[in-house]
Formats: structure tokens, C-alpha cells, sequence
């Protein structure tokens, strides 16, 4: 019995020593966490591009306008020539059917009466539009030219200012990212040289929303055709000593 009871205590004492043991093994863990949890710097990296638009979207507004009633068929006619011609233009300028919508002639007019609610004047008129959506960028603006030329012959045109976006963000995504990533640990590295300690891998990392505006311009984002795509990434990086 004697043998026995002392194994059994050998058994009792590795058991705690082993928890202890272990025990200490998660605490000087937990520690060594904790301490390098706070040996870190955060830096902010950016990343810029300039790209073309690749998408333009452009509309032309026309009318036709008369004084009586009467002249609305004749006025309707005149409005489909002018549609016709249009589309002429847009399709010599190198647009397919496919990038042209013709919109609807709709009708509208005013009256004119005096203090005594006489009528004095009227004023009948139709107004068409056309649209164009386009991948062919360059070819917008000698279109435009040719359109306005329309004017001269005493044609009531709005030529509309056209927009111009980037579609292709996420081509360029995963490269600005890398790039910006690269910069901030550069940023990181230049504090890190003043504190006389290493920058070691990523703690924790942000991404920034990335914006895409006209070249030059800090608000708009659809009148050039150059534009300017920027992200900010904020990135923590371990120190070590």
C-alpha cells in the first residue's frame, strides 16, 4: 500500500506541475501579445493613376416652333427631317445604330392674353431629342462640331455637354492596391529608420474608397476625358527591436 500511495502522489504532483507549467506557457503568451500589440506604427499609403474614359453619353435636343394650330402637321414633318438628318450626321461620324436612341416629337404650346384675357399670341412647337451611348470617346467632339455647324441654316439645336466615365475601376484595382500597400510601408519604414526599430508584417490594414475625377479637378467626375483615380490605404505594421 505504501508503494502504491506514493506513485499515485508521483502521478497527483506531475499532474499539477504539468498545469502549471502549462499554465505558464499561456500566460507568458498572452504577454508577449499583449507587448507586441503595442509595438506598432500606422501609416497611410496612396496610390494614384491616369486613365481615359472609356464611355461617353451624349444627347442633342432640337425644336420647331409656329404661331397657329394649323401648322402642327407641317411643324411634325419639319421635326422628322430633322431627326433624319441627325442620325445621318451621328452615323458618318461612325456611330452604329446600335449606340443611337431616338426619343419621341412631343407637342406643347403657350398662350398669350392681355388684361382683358384676349388672346393676343400663341406659340406651337415640337421638341425631339437623340441620345448616344458610345465606347468611341474620340469621336464625340468632331461630331459635336458638325452638329452645331446645323445651327447656321437657322435649326433650333441643344447640343448638350457630353459625360465621360471610367468603367474599367476593377482592371486597375488589385495593382493601385499593391501600390498604395508599398508606400505606406515606405512611409512606415522612414519612421521606423528615426525610431531605430524594424517594420515587420501587417497588423491590420483599411482600404479607402477609391474616386475617380477629371483630371484636375477635386469635384467633377464627368466632363474631361482625362481622369485622375486615386485610393488611401491605412495600414499598421508590427515593429520589432
Amino acid at each position: 500500500m505504501s508503494a502504491l500511495k506514493n506513485f499515485q502522489n508521483i502521478i497527483i504532483g506531475s499532474v499539477v506541475a504539468a498545469g502549471i507549467a502549462l499554465g505558464g506557457f499561456f500566460i507568458s503568451k498572452t504577454l508577449y501579445n499583449a507587448k507586441v500589440a503595442l509595438n506598432t506604427a500606422e501609416a497611410k499609403g496612396l496610390a494614384e493613376r491616369r486613365v481615359q474614359a472609356d464611355r461617353a453619353n451624349w444627347s442633342i435636343g432640337f425644336s420647331v416652333s409656329g404661331k397657329s394650330r394649323d401648322e402642327v402637321p407641317e411643324l411634325y414633318r419639319k421635326a422628322e427631317g430633322i431627326q433624319e438628318r441627325l442620325k445621318s450626321i451621328l452615323k458618318e461620324s461612325g456611330f452604329e445604330d446600335g449606340e443611337i436612341k431616338v426619343g419621341i416629337i412631343d407637342y406643347g404650346s403657350r398662350q398669350y392674353r392681355n388684361e382683358d384675357q384676349i388672346l393676343t399670341d400663341e406659340d406651337h412647337f415640337l421638341n425631339g431629342s437623340i441620345s448616344v451611348e458610345t465606347d468611341k470617346v474620340a469621336a464625340v467632339a468632331p461630331a459635336r462640331g458638325v452638329v452645331n455647324k446645323l445651327i447656321s441654316e437657322g435649326i433650333s439645336i441643344t447640343n448638350r455637354t457630353p459625360k465621360y466615365s471610367f468603367t474599367g475601376l476593377n482592371e486597375i484595382k488589385p495593382e493601385m492596391l499593391r501600390e498604395a500597400t508599398k508606400n505606406a510601408r515606405i512611409a512606415a519604414n522612414e519612421f521606423a529608420s528615426n525610431a531605430q526599430v524594424e517594420v515587420g508584417g501587417i497588423h491590420t490594414a483599411r482600404q479607402g474608397s477609391f474616386f475617380v475625377r477629371d483630371a484636375g479637378s477635386e469635384s467633377s467626375d464627368s466632363h474631361k476625358i482625362e481622369k485622375d483615380v486615386r485610393v488611401v490605404t491605412t495600414i499598421t505594421f508590427f515593429l520589432t527591436d
